[in-house]
């Protein structure tokens, strides 16, 4: 049964959350970006078990099998204590390392920012931490919340797979095939869209730029990106890594998603990193 809590507009934010935990070992938590989930993390669970961490990823509220508030305009800060409250539920006795990809990256940040002594390290992937890092004609379009929904709420699941297919393709070849993306990759892919609430697309409106206060997060971090990303500009990820004082950067010719494109890589990053610290 789900608790909640009042959010910004009388909406009830619900306490619930839909997460996965694997492993025993020190704690590393994983958080999806946008309209994905937390199959995100599907490739690398695994060999963090093997590796003896403990793992946890959640569906971050409005995704995934987490709770959907009926709402056409989400706010950060919704997210942010919904994702605030699943930690502190945890009750982990150490401190973590946190995993974020894109969105994912603004709430690992935002977390280490908050709590330095609770965080033990930083993997950001093509991390999103200010709107600036948009190109323009997506900034533009994300002004407009409602029409984003709208479009995707009016694409048929058929052409929604055709456009999943072909940016698959355009990445390039991968191990099984002319496809980048695994097929497994591709179908969850698919599967988290349509999960997705619409009023997600309204949080870049609602986001705390953080460029002012990344320079304050002391943790070590490892800072990893595609040099082909469209979706946020590659040179964002080196201003990050400039400006964060402990922070090493890592980066490979692929898009915006490279923990799933290239996972044995990343894998082999993270656990590297993981001695680490």
């Amino acid at each position: 049964m789900s608790t909640t809590s009042p959010g910004k507009g009388g909406v009830e934010i619900p306490t619930k959350v839909n997460y996965v935990s694997q492993g025993k070992g020190q704690p590393v938590i994983m958080i999806h970006g946008l309209a994905a989930s937390l199959h995100d993390w599907d490739f690398l669970i695994p060999e963090l078990d093997k590796a003896g961490y403990a793992s946890y990823a959640l569906d971050l509220l409005g995704h995934g099998g987490s709770p959907k508030p009926d709402s056409r305009s989400y706010q950060m800060d919704w997210l942010t204590d919904h994702f605030l409250g699943w930690i502190e539920s945890l009750g982990l006795e150490q401190p973590t390392v946190l995993i974020g990809h894109s969105l994912g990256g603004y709430f690992a940040l935002e977390y280490a920012r908050r709590f330095p002594s609770r965080t033990r390290g930083l993997i950001l992937v093509d991390p999103f931490y200010s709107c600036r890092q948009l190109p323009v004609l997506v900034r533009w379009l994300y002004r407009y919340p409602r029409l984003i929904s709208f479009i995707i709420r009016s694409t048929p699941t058929w052409l929604l797979r055709i456009a999943i297919n072909f940016t698959s393709i355009s990445i390039g070849h991968g191990p099984s095939g002319m496809h980048g993306l695994p097929k497994s990759v591709r179908k969850q892919a698919l599967l988290d869209y349509s999960r997705t609430a619409y009023g997600v697309y309204n949080l870049p409106n609602t986001n705390f730029d953080l460029t002012p206060c990344v320079a304050s997060i002391s943790a070590p971090s490892l800072i990893v990106w595609g040099e082909h990303d469209q979706t946020l500009s590659p040179s964002s990820f080196s201003t990050l890594a400039k400006l964060m004082p402990n922070a090493k950067a890592e980066h490979i010719p692929a898009t915006h998603i490279p923990h799933q494109t290239h996972a044995d890589w990343f894998n082999g990053l993270v656990l590297d990193f993981l001695k680490t610290i």
